[in-house]
């Protein structure tokens, strides 16, 4: 049995904090996961840029309010969904994510959570488990489950790679070049049929 295993931001709706950067015309929230593969430094940079600028869960949600998926996202994941099962594992929050979750039918989503004030500053978070998406594609195949995953960050090479399939989608070039042995695709219609192959297998 197959689980495919798909990132978020960057492959099914915008990085919300690049949104964020646009909203707030603060360019060090432009920097993800594509530019820093260290999970932590990157949240303790942003969460002290929110302290230091007085922005928190309120400010972010009027950005993510304002984010669609990209175009073409929920027709992909429709028609992945019907022909198999598959989990959104995104290092994202369950605070950002819900609303976009409405708008790409609801999928099943595994992120982490955000420690928030009572006046809404962002204070801190908690990982779902260590490594994360890695850790729960280790444990589909504990379980008896063949994994197929796609992202494009550094944060998502270790599930890539531990998977029966892997993909880059619409990485970046510094990171398609030092993982050219992957697949990579910039069209959701190559990254669909890169997976319906790796099902048939």
């Amino acid at each position: 049995m197959n689980v495919v295993c798909l990132d978020l931001e960057g492959v099914l709706v915008p990085e919300i904090w690049i949104a964020f950067a646009e909203k707030t015309g603060i360019d060090g929230f432009r920097r993800t996961t594509r530019d820093e593969p260290d999970y932590g430094k990157l949240m303790r940079y942003r969460i002290d840029l929110l302290a230091r600028n007085s922005l928190g869960i309120g400010e972010i949600r009027e950005a993510i309010a304002k984010i669609e998926p990209m175009d073409g996202a929920k027709e992909f994941l429709d028609s992945l969904r019907a022909r198999t099962q598959v989990l959104i594992l995104s290092d994202t929050f369950y605070e950002f994510a819900m609303p976009l979750m409405e708008k790409l039918g609801r999928p099943t989503l595994f992120c982490n959570s955000l420690e928030v004030s009572d006046a809404g500053a962002i204070t801190g978070y908690r990982m779902r488990c260590e490594n994360s998406k890695l850790t729960t594609v280790k444990a589909l195949r504990g379980c008896g489950f063949d994994t197929i995953a796609a992202g494009d960050s550094f944060n998502d090479l270790a599930m890539i790679r531990a998977s029966k399939a892997g993909f880059l989608f619409r990485s970046t070039e510094s990171i398609r070049a030092a993982n050219s042995d992957l697949p990579a695709c910039e069209t959701y219609s190559e990254l669909l049929e890169g997976i319906s192959a790796a099902l048939d297998r």
